[in-house]
């Protein structure tokens, strides 16, 4: 395998094999090897400084806090089969991997970590499929950079202007196996949003790093800036990263029933509400940016509220219902943007629905319309209340819920909170602009 991929590469014109990961910020890092010297790093890995998780988004200087320090060194050993080679640098390909310590998957390893929930969903029977859906928008021109459209929601003439740029994307993400079904022009200035096929969730961790990275290369590549940040323009839509879960079981979908209320199943019921429970707590990782949170607002359509509703697009949890009356088929959290670590976001939003099914809990009922809408009173009477508005909230819930911190591991969490908490002070009382300025190009 190792002779005949190197054969292979090198008939492709392919001169380095770039290691790909993403630490605590969500910054795509990585380093390259050689095609000559790839078989000395084949089975042991390439190595990074364990400070890669104490580095916050700003900047490569160590958080002390994190516990991490200039000394130790975690290898990332390639997983081969997400080997892939790049279109839009096509002298270089690119692989996935998992961090490993004296030979020992890494406890700071956010992909090690989804890798462990999805086996204990396995050992429960259960199979899941992730999908995301991406929001960008895409600029021109020198500082202050412009927006390439000024047009609404789906409005073809936003697909037009960005027909070019998006086709090419779509046919470069295809070549890396990554499928796109639909694609739009969304509602800010610029802005175009691409729904991904769904797939295992490790594989759609994997996937958002390649949306992220090819969407801005080919964006490089036509001259123009494109950004995943959150939060851009003051008074127009921000960009999330809607994130759809399913269940199967046996082979077979698991999620709905329509003997059931909602035409839920039990245990798509349950996985649900323990996800709804624990909301407040994974904001803390799902929207993980002082820049996340000028996003999530009431009206718009971004989830400021712990509430689930039936194609309630206001809702942080929304349960499609399905073409025809096919009955759900999934369900989206909204609260999700690309400042999260993919691999740490989604095991952590399953190990919340896990819990959900361990405990057998039930959901509310359904918010059928704009829970901003309703008054304090109504939302009490209906369990509905507002989700953390800042960053230090949703940081100061997840340190205190022990579900999440048991599954994530004592020395990983205390790393990712030290970042967190850094970035924060950071850059918590910087007008937007200077938040736009120095993150429009990390995300």
């Amino acid at each position: 395998m190792k002779d005949a991929t190197y054969y292979l590469l090198k008939a492709l014109g392919v001169r380095s094999v770039r290691f790909v990961t993403s630490g605590n910020s969500n910054v795509i890092r990585g380093k390259a090897v050689t095609l000559e010297s790839l078989k000395d790093v084949w089975d042991g890995g390439i190595g990074f400084t364990q400070a890669l998780q104490a580095l916050p988004v700003m900047y490569d200087a160590v958080i002390v806090e994190s516990g991490l320090g200039p000394v130790g060194e975690a290898y990332l050993i390639a997983d081969w089969a997400t080997l892939r080679p790049l279109p839009y640098a096509p002298s270089h390909a690119r692989v996935f991997g998992d961090f490993h310590v004296d030979g020992k998957p890494w406890a700071y390893c956010a992909r090690s970590f989804l890798q462990r929930v999805v086996e204990r969903a396995g050992d429960a029977g259960l199979r899941l499929q992730a999908g995301f859906e991406y929001e960008f928008i895409v600029l021109e021109g020198r500082a202050p950079l412009q927006p390439i459209d000024d047009t609404v929601f789906a409005a073809t003439q936003g697909a037009d202007v960005g027909a070019d740029l998006i086709d090419d994307v779509n046919e470069a993400l295809d070549e890396q196996g990554v499928h796109v079904e639909q694609h739009y022009a969304e509602s800010s200035p610029g802005q175009h949003e691409l729904a991904v096929a769904p797939q295992d969730p490790v594989g759609a961790a994997d996937a958002n790093l390649i949306v992220r990275e090819t969407v801005r290369a080919i964006a490089r590549e036509h001259g123009l800036v494109a950004s995943f940040l959150p939060k851009i323009f003051e008074n127009a839509a921000g960009n999330g990263l809607h994130l759809n879960l399913s269940l199967w079981r046996d082979g077979t979908p698991a999620f709905a029933d329509p003997s059931r209320p909602h035409g839920l199943s039990q245990e798509g019921e349950a996985f649900m509400a323990g996800v709804l429970e624990h909301l407040p707590a994974l904001m803390g990782i799902t929207v993980a940016s002082a820049n996340s949170y000028r996003r999530i607002r009431p009206h718009f359509w971004s989830g400021a509220f712990r509430a689930w509703g039936k194609d309630n697009r206001e809702a942080a949890v929304r349960l499609p219902t399905g073409r025809h009356g096919t009955g759900p088929s999934h369900f989206e959290l909204k609260t999700n943007d690309v400042t999260a670590n993919p691999y740490l976001s989604l095991g952590a939003v399953i190990t919340a629905g896990l819990d959900g099914l361990e405990r057998g809990l039930s959901l509310p009922d359904p918010i059928q319309g704009d829970p901003g809408l309703l008054t304090e009173e109504e939302r009490g009477a209906r369990g509905v209340d507002a989700l953390p508005t800042d960053l230090e909230e949703a940081l100061r819930r997840l340190e205190r819920d022990t579900v999440l911190k048991e599954a994530i591991g004592e020395d990983f969490l205390r790393s990712y909170l030290a970042v967190k908490r850094n970035e924060w002070e950071a850059t918590k009382d910087l007008p937007l602009e200077d938040q736009v300025a120095m993150l429009l190009e990390r995300y």
